[in-house]
């Protein structure tokens, strides 16, 4: 298949390798772009840290309170974030589902109510409101962002041409907001109706339901929110993609 990778270019070029490893053509079109921010972080009060994106720990990295960190437990959401956090030196990672909702559970089940701040080490957008609900249940929560995403203003001309002329089979997407950003560039750009025809990867329901604008007709949701579920689907869609028999239930 010839496949659309819309993820920011750091995240996007490992996932770029491993497509082409087994065979796809890819074409990227990053729709966000990510702007570090470096906050004085208080770590006083502070029992744990929560991260719910790999962005916000990269940022991390390059903190001058790193070491500070370093020495709290971390919650991390998902196998990906949990690697990265293990990778930067933390010991103590609290890995939960690939879902900040799905996190606190985790969270609820190791943190202790009266022992201190969770800080959660955010971007500038959530797609969940991670501190409403573990506020709810008691636990007392404070957010740095961490990052700030910016939104593409036009998808390059060589993919709206690909587009245009049918040479892109599907895209690829991994947030509600990506998803929300690329049917409307694919509308700017005039290419409505071609995008309508592509197929969709997408990370989840919530990611699937930012093409509403486009009304696609397939959309294929990864199993559980994670990049590893993801490829996995790709593989699964691939498979048939020669038969043209693209049919959703058979990659629920």
């Amino acid at each position: 298949m010839h496949l659309l990778v819309t993820r920011p270019e750091g995240d996007g070029a490992s996932l770029i390798a491993s497509l082409e490893a087994v065979g796809h053509r890819v074409s990227s079109a990053p729709l966000l772009s990510i702007e570090p921010v470096e906050p004085a972080l208080d770590l006083l009060d502070t029992q744990a840290l929560i991260a719910t994106s790999r962005n916000a720990l990269k940022a991390l990295a390059a903190n001058p309170a790193l070491a500070a960190a370093m020495a709290l437990p971390l919650f991390a959401v998902g196998p990906a974030t949990a690697s990265l956090a293990r990778s930067i030196g933390f010991s103590t990672v609290l890995e939960g589902p690939a879902g900040a909702s799905e996190l606190v559970r985790v969270i609820e089940a190791h943190a202790t109510r009266n022992g201190g701040a969770l800080l959660h080490l955010a971007g500038d957008r959530l797609a969940f409101d991670l501190r409403g609900a573990l506020e709810a249940k008691g636990f007392r929560v404070r957010q740095e962002v961490m990052y700030r995403t910016h939104a593409a203003q036009a998808l390059n001309p060589e993919v709206v041409d690909a587009i245009r002329a049918g040479k892109i089979d599907g895209v690829i997407l991994m947030s509600s907001r990506a998803a929300t950003i690329f049917s409307d560039l694919a509308a700017k750009a005039g290419i409505r109706d071609q995008a309508t025809g592509l197929c969709y990867i997408c990370l989840s329901e919530a990611v699937a339901g930012g093409l509403a604008p486009l009304s696609p007709g397939r959309v294929y949701v990864a199993r559980t929110p994670n990049l590893q579920e993801t490829l996995a689907l790709i593989a699964r869609v691939a498979a048939d993609f020669d038969n043209n028999s693209f049919d959703k239930n058979n990659f629920d």
